[in-house]
């Protein structure tokens, strides 16, 4: 028994668009060639929270060398901060880099709490005394709300810390190193 099938349609000839076919896209090049030129650049990502998403150095001037240093082939001095201010930049070079755990950086670029203090230190920022006194504001911090660690690489190490927990307890730093004037 042979079935009769319905014969089969022809297929549709292929769509063919042509870019310039409406004139549209003629009309968007004169609209974008008429623009003031800073208006053609293309503008800065905003995040859904609304802020431009910027280097984790973005507030600081970068360390500069002076004719001097080049001279002696020293690197440049390094820009002044208040533990405060050192505190600040090592949450957000944290929030940049990503946070890890039980190692100071990995492959990634990922760091711990000690590993974004001596980022920020190596990038210029601050000076030895500068993270030894935020290091010391830390560790306040940590004694006053109760969580007696040896150091706050033990605390960035414990299996219950998060990045977020790091992230308030610099905060806390700074404002009590603000308070406290360093």
């Amino acid at each position: 028994m042979r079935s009769t099938l319905p014969p089969r349609p022809a297929p549709a000839p292929p769509l063919l668009l042509v870019a310039d076919a409406s004139g549209l896209v003629a009309e968007i090049e004169a609209y974008l060639a008429s623009l003031p030129a800073p208006a053609r650049t293309p503008a800065p990502y905003v995040c859904p929270y609304g802020h431009v998403l910027q280097p984790w150095n973005a507030e600081h001037p970068l360390p500069r060398r002076t004719l001097l240093d080049r001279l002696v082939r020293r690197p440049a001095r390094p820009v002044p901060l208040s533990a405060a201010e050192h505190l600040r930049l090592t949450s957000r070079y944290l929030t940049q880099h990503g946070w890890l755990q039980g190692a100071m950086w990995d492959a990634a670029g990922r760091v711990c709490l000690l590993g974004a203090q001596a980022a920020v230190l190596g990038h210029g920022y601050g000076t030895v005394s500068t993270v030894r006194t935020a290091r010391w504001q830390v560790m306040e911090v940590l004694h006053a709300t109760g969580r007696p660690v040896s150091s706050p690489d033990a605390f960035n190490d414990h299996p219950d810390t998060r990045q977020a927990d790091i992230h308030r307890l610099l905060e806390q730093a700074a404002l009590r190193a603000r308070r406290l004037g360093l």
